[in-house]
């Protein structure tokens, strides 16, 4: 079995090192199972990076990265939005046109997930949950800096371990399909002694020409909202892949995963 873990200090450094370690001789297939990805700051790029990798996207037909990161965390519309709340709000008034002009998202998309999840009496708002959730531990002396814990958590209960925040994406019974959405199973959050919040994000498979960039980039934005509107420090991002992929397309991104070692020398 073919594994990597890396670490890196922005998204532009931890993607290329991602698909280095993926593109190897003794990995002719160009896959890896339980890849570890760590990102000290995910909501940060390098712009000579993103501009090569923008140009590869556009002659092969990809979605923008913005696209993809969008699924996650709508980064403009939420520089329109004074609260979560409104934010929330909007979003949700917007969910199923969403899902019906772009046969991408038709199934949803992840932030949709986040704060309109399918609960037994309807959408569950998981964003403001969490920021006050967060906001009443840091009035706390000090939340445990780590819990142990399993995808069971349901948005209806009504308080997490200490210290340790969860939000649902995969819907069991729901979500039946082989492939496709959605890939990300679980975030979880984790708030330590310095007030700096960090999180973990868990797919069940990672495309990384297509999605991983972005993927990550949005994360990183959604860190950092709830960071921000909590009033803590965004901390860093855990990346684990059940499955990780360079799905095609590798001659092309070579000169822009190469040119990032460079960089991060």
């Amino acid at each position: 079995m073919h594994t990597f873990s890396v670490a890196e200090k922005n998204t532009s450094l931890a993607w290329a090192a991602a698909c280095r370690a993926l593109d190897v001789k003794t990995n002719p297939g160009r896959k890896g199972f339980h890849t570890v990805v760590r990102i000290a700051d995910a909501a940060a790029e390098d712009p000579q990076m993103r501009a090569q990798f923008d140009r590869v996207r556009d002659k092969y037909k990809y979605a923008p990265i913005e696209t993809v990161a969008n699924t996650l965390f709508p980064t403009g519309l939420a520089a329109t939005c004074s609260s979560p709340e409104e934010l929330v709000h909007r979003y949700q008034q917007m969910y199923e046109r969403l899902m019906r002009i772009d046969q991408h998202n038709r199934s949803g998309t992840y932030f949709g997930r986040i704060v309109a999840y399918p609960g037994k009496k309807g959408p569950v708002d998981q964003l403001t949950t969490l920021i006050a959730r967060i906001r009443l531990q840091t009035s706390t002396k000090g939340p445990m800096s780590a819990a142990y814990e399993m995808d069971v958590a349901h948005p209806h209960d009504t308080e997490p371990e200490e210290g340790t925040w969860s939000t649902s994406v995969h819907v069991a019974g729901t979500d039946n399909k082989y492939r496709s959405f959605p890939c990300l199973s679980h975030c979880s959050f984790q708030l330590d002694r310095e007030r700096t919040l960090h999180a973990v994000a868990l797919y069940r498979s990672h495309y990384m020409v297509d999605r991983a960039y972005g993927n990550y980039l949005g994360l990183g934005r959604l860190l950092a909202y709830l960071a921000q509107q909590a009033e803590v420090r965004p901390g860093s991002l855990t990346v684990i892949a059940g499955h990780a992929q360079i799905e095609e397309h590798v001659t092309a991104i070579r000169p822009v995963i190469q040119t990032q070692m460079q960089l991060s020398t």
